[in-house]
């Protein structure tokens, strides 16, 4: 953990690369939820942060990646009291991200996919930002004050 002593803010960071395997999604939720305790968050605030965490590499995993090989990039960096989470593939990426992120809208409909993975990272995050270019991948920037949800 470093301190910047000339802020007095705490900044740590954390980087984890996983195989796009569906059983690799919740050791990527647990050790991002593990990491961001050193702020100290309520129990709600753990959850919001593991259930986006899951829905964003969900994500890589069935559209990124479309179920086959490839790497998932998770940062995650915490500066003061807000942890920043970033979750990337190099995928195939989102034609069209503001159809993507209306909710119930599905590209796996026969998946029985729900559509609502952007809308949950959404609701469960104070802010989300989205990025895509095709066959190149998809970048999802996550972040969340903890101690503040109570104005939220």
């Amino acid at each position: 953990m470093n301190n910047n002593s000339k802020l007095g803010v705490m900044e740590d960071t954390l980087e984890l690369i996983i195989d796009s395997k569906s059983e690799n999604e919740s050791f990527a939720r647990v050790a991002v939820a593990a990491f961001c305790t050193r702020l100290d968050p309520t129990l709600e605030e753990i959850t919001d942060i593991k259930t986006a965490v899951s829905e964003a590499v969900t994500n890589c995993i069935v559209h990124g990646y479309e179920g086959g090989k490839g790497k998932i990039y998770i940062n995650v960096n915490i500066t003061g009291n807000t942890a920043e989470v970033i979750v990337k593939d190099s995928g195939v990426g989102i034609e069209n991200i503001e159809k993507a992120m209306e909710p119930l809208y599905t590209t796996k409909p026969e998946q029985e996919r729900s559509g609502m993975g952007f809308s949950f990272m959404e609701a469960f995050m104070d802010e989300l930002e989205v990025s895509s270019a095709r066959n190149k991948g998809t970048t999802v920037i996550m972040r969340k004050k903890i101690g503040e949800s109570a104005g939220k």
